[in-house]
């Protein structure tokens, strides 16, 4: 049985300002203001604020982890601040363990591009169309994932084609709405 923690997931690509050093620092946004993603939410300038401030008058980091799990945590976040375009991160991976190294890996080889916020709503409206406008988030982690959710903050991995980012929303829309009909029944 499964327990109810609240905690929930926003998943996005890579934001634009996307780099990886050999050292295995990484930086980028890992969430974007103003975006409805896949499954309807949007978050709002400001929405991380509060809780940001809270960590840091309790000396405490964001964790990074891989894949959310957080037995699996992989480097540490040295940075992490909302400016005008989203919720923007700077950290170092951890090589000196496996995963890691793993991940350090696979993110230069572009097979992992995608970064997700572990959260807990705070505060959301809704608006006409039926969407949740996030104004308030607790936020616990950024996990780097395979399957990002949120397509317009992305991007591609070197000599990547476009299709492929096409193929790549596809197969995300298949775990969303297979996550979607499994949470129906």
């Amino acid at each position: 049985m499964e327990m109810d923690t609240g905690l929930e997931h926003k998943f996005a690509r890579f934001g634009d300002g996307l780099t990886v050093t050999d050292d295995a620092v990484i930086e980028g946004y890992a969430s974007l203001f103003g975006q409805t993603d896949q499954g309807g939410d949007n978050v709002q300038k400001g929405a991380y604020r509060a809780s940001l401030k809270g960590l840091e008058s309790a000396g405490q980091r964001v964790k990074m982890l891989w894949q959310h799990d957080p037995a699996q945590p992989i480097g540490v976040w040295d940075e992490v601040r909302e400016d005008e375009t989203g919720l923007w991160v700077k950290g170092r991976l951890l090589e000196s363990t496996q995963t890691g190294r793993e991940a350090a890996a696979l993110i230069k080889a572009g097979a992992i591009d995608g970064l997700s916020i572990g959260y807990r709503t705070r505060r959301a409206l809704k608006n006409e169309k039926g969407q949740r406008l996030l104004t308030e988030l607790e936020l616990w982690e950024v996990s780097l994932v395979t399957f990002p959710m949120l397509p317009s903050a992305r991007v591609a991995a070197k000599g990547a084609t476009p299709e492929a980012g096409d193929i790549w929303r596809e197969i995300a829309e298949v775990f969303r709405d297979a996550r979607l009909e499994l949470a129906r029944n």
